[in-house]
């Protein structure tokens, strides 16, 4: 369905269920349109799924996220907001001109998010991150009361903050500031792809990125015991292992019994 390809799988737990959202974008064997192409006129659907126990999965499904003027819609996360029992769905999307329709002229890629309940039924999207340049791969943590967004800057200059640390109030709040910027451009030319999670049993936060500028390409991890002030150190390579080229994904926390269910299935 869809382009017949997946990127940026990502999984979210609510109320007592689990879904995937993942990019409708297919880049080995596809039509070979090439990455400008994919912006101005990609799939503007994701690809979810659905399980109650992170086993059995259903079969997948598009869902049209993103409105006319946008060229795609990439890269999506979601959180659940408990209070509402809705899933916040945010993703990037290059916006064009609303009588450009065939996407000629120029834009850049903002992060929208709508409100859905199901991955079935969305509220009209809004615009959650806008700075007038590219950003995308937007990550969210709701830690302690606080919203932690970690984004990429799509540029490379010098005054660009390439993978940034934002925290705000709430998540839909205009009052967020940016704690860390350049997040790990010291050591590595290209990064991007964030997934944020906090140790289960230390207060620690471990934050990963993509490496893409050399091969193996893959995760790169970071650590931080003082969230809120996005004080991020790297983790050292002999303290951390992963098989090559495992990239933009997320890291789900498990649960009770969650485990050892999952090892079960994995060993049948």
């Amino acid at each position: 369905m869809g382009t017949t390809g997946i990127r940026d799988p990502f999984v979210v737990r609510g109320a007592d269920e689990f879904f995937i959202v993942a990019t409708d974008l297919r880049i080995y064997g596809g039509d070979d349109a090439g990455w400008d192409a994919w912006t101005r006129h990609g799939s503007r659907d994701l690809l979810v799924w659905r399980s109650t126990d992170l086993v059995s999965w259903s079969e997948p499904w598009t869902l049209e996220v993103a409105p006319p003027e946008a060229g795609m819609a990439w890269a999506p996360e979601a959180v659940y907001d408990a209070e509402r029992g809705e899933f916040l769905l945010f993703w990037s999307s290059a916006l064009y001109a609303a009588d450009d329709e065939d996407h000629r002229g120029e834009a850049y890629s903002r992060v929208l998010a709508a409100w859905t309940p199901d991955f079935r039924r969305i509220a009209e999207p809004t615009v959650l991150i806008d700075r007038g340049v590219d950003v995308i791969d937007t990550t969210i943590l709701v830690q302690d009361g606080a919203v932690h967004r970690i984004s990429k800057q799509e540029s490379f200059g010098p005054d660009s903050d390439r993978v940034y640390h934002e925290v705000g109030p709430a998540l839909l709040s205009d009052g967020f500031r940016t704690v860390a910027r350049r997040i790990g451009a010291d050591a590595h030319g290209k990064l991007e792809g964030p997934v944020v999670f906090k140790d289960h049993h230390d207060d620690v936060w471990y934050l990963f990125l993509d490496q893409y500028e050399r091969r193996p390409q893959g995760y790169v991890a970071f650590r931080t015991s003082d969230l809120a002030g996005g004080a991020w150190e790297p983790v050292p390579p002999e303290r951390f292992h992963m098989p090559p080229d495992t990239k933009h994904g997320g890291v789900l926390p498990l649960r009770g019994d969650e485990w050892e269910r999952l090892r079960g299935a994995l060993t049948r």
